[in-house]
């Protein structure tokens, strides 16, 4: 298949509302020539990161809107664009490409308007961008919804969070203790060619320079290290796990966090990671396998206590809680196609009820750690404020980290440019009953 064509079939099933990039773009790649492979998750990504800014040039371009029934044809005229605007694709080659993939669309007037538009493109964008992005939702290139709320939330960040999340991810590893330490890597790095530096806040991190295939890492097979953002690195260290500790990471896939904390403590008593889906578990035990790492893994719903929870206290818990993943569009750009501002009160009724069902499981004096890759406060430390109100034996600790925004409700990290992503941190302990009476 045309790499733009499939491309454009996957950014499709995204703007349908079916699917995201994760699910829908790896049945594209599976019908296109390995060598083309590499160019059609750019295509890809790269139009879903731009696409208000794109769809605000076509909109301009086009003489009637299309309709919703030519969400392909549309597609293929915003990865045209994407090509145009970010790509050192020549333009005659970007444009007949484009064109040409509209073929296997069988529609023969689709040719001829993209052929129109993407050449109206190549003459006037130059001259129309500037006028279309006094408007901010095309010029950072973001729905005005999420735009609106990073600006209520952030007055003075909104615009470098845009800007960062529009920036390539990096790519940062983390070294795993139990089998080399950071300048230890950082030699093999260097001695292989690879240029790397060491993290700012995980004592443990690495980013690369560049990205590169995961397989081209000295020793990755055997486990020296995982690919794992610096900010999601800083959450297992603040469980402080100890040896003989019954422990919970909860909605753990893919499992980086796991195994993190069995790397920062091989002695526990028991790790259970659970996760509401068996499909995902399956990307956590390949991790554990990898890294030579042994966990009890179990689907389950983490609010239904009844159907996972056999009455035996934690002592850590740590709850990635499902969130809009606000923190993370760097590395998942369609999710400023596919959320909206009505999925977050679900979501933090959601996160509210993982938070009051897994507290029953933890026993006094333990340590419940809170994480979000969300930058918005409704589902940060407006809800650890709604938990605290909630629970008279909840203590928020003190966030022991350096990174990120301080406040009297957990550490808030934004995310940075050639830095980590958006991340949210709180650390709760468990008190007596009595203690809480008395206090």
């Amino acid at each position: 298949m045309n790499p733009r064509l499939a491309a454009a079939r996957a950014l499709a099933a995204v703007m349908a509302g079916k699917a995201s990039l994760g699910t829908s773009l790896p049945t594209q790649l599976a019908k296109v020539e390995p060598r083309d492979q590499p160019l059609t998750r750019d295509l890809a990504f790269g139009t879903a990161r731009w696409f208000q800014r794109l769809e605000g040039l076509a909109n301009a371009l086009l003489e009637k809107p299309l309709k919703a029934a030519e969400r392909e044809v549309q597609a293929l005229l915003l990865v045209g664009l994407y090509q145009l605007l970010y790509t050192r694709i020549p333009s005659h080659a970007a444009i007949s490409e484009t064109v040409g993939a509209a073929k296997a669309l069988k529609k023969p007037w689709a040719g001829g308007l993209l052929n129109a538009v993407l050449r109206r493109a190549q003459r006037e964008a130059a001259e129309r961008l500037p006028a279309l992005e006094h408007d901010p939702v095309i010029r950072l290139s973001h729905p005005r919804w999420l735009q609106k709320q990073l600006k209520a939330d952030w007055p003075t960040d909104w615009e470098a969070i845009c800007v960062a999340n529009n920036q390539h991810p990096p790519l940062t590893l983390r070294c795993n203790a139990l089998k080399t330490d950071r300048d230890c890597y950082l030699q093999q790095l260097a001695d292989a060619g690879i240029a790397a530096r060491a993290c700012r806040f995980s004592p443990v991190g690495i980013t690369l320079d560049s990205p590169c295939d995961v397989q081209q890492l000295p020793g990755f097979a055997e486990g020296l290290v995982s690919v794992q953002d610096e900010a999601a690195q800083l959450a297992a260290p603040l469980l402080d796990v100890q040896p003989g500790q019954r422990v919970l990471d909860a909605c753990c896939a893919p499992g980086g966090k796991t195994c993190h904390l069995l790397e920062l403590q091989p002695q526990l008593g028991e790790l259970l990671a659970l996760d509401l889906q068996p499909s995902r578990l399956q990307r956590v035990e390949e991790n554990l396998q990898r890294l030579g790492l042994a966990a009890t893994l179990l689907a389950a719903d983490g609010r239904q206590l009844d159907a996972w929870w056999d009455g035996q206290p934690f002592q850590r818990i740590l709850l990635d809680a499902p969130c809009s993943a606000t923190g993370v569009i760097r590395r998942h750009p369609e999710i400023k196609l596919t959320r909206r501002a009505e999925d977050i009160p679900a979501l933090v009724a959601l996160q509210a009820e993982l938070l009051d069902a897994l507290w029953q499981t933890l026993e006094a004096g333990g340590v419940l750690v809170y994480a979000t890759c969300s930058v918005l406060p409704e589902e940060n430390s407006l809800q650890i404020a709604a938990f605290l109100a909630r629970h008279a034996d909840a203590r928020l600790q003190e966030t022991q980290t350096p990174a990120g925004i301080p406040g009297p409700l957990g550490r808030q990290l934004l995310p940075q440019e050639q830095g980590h992503d958006g991340f949210y941190l709180a650390s709760l302990t468990k008190i007596s009953s009595s203690a809480a009476d008395n206090s």
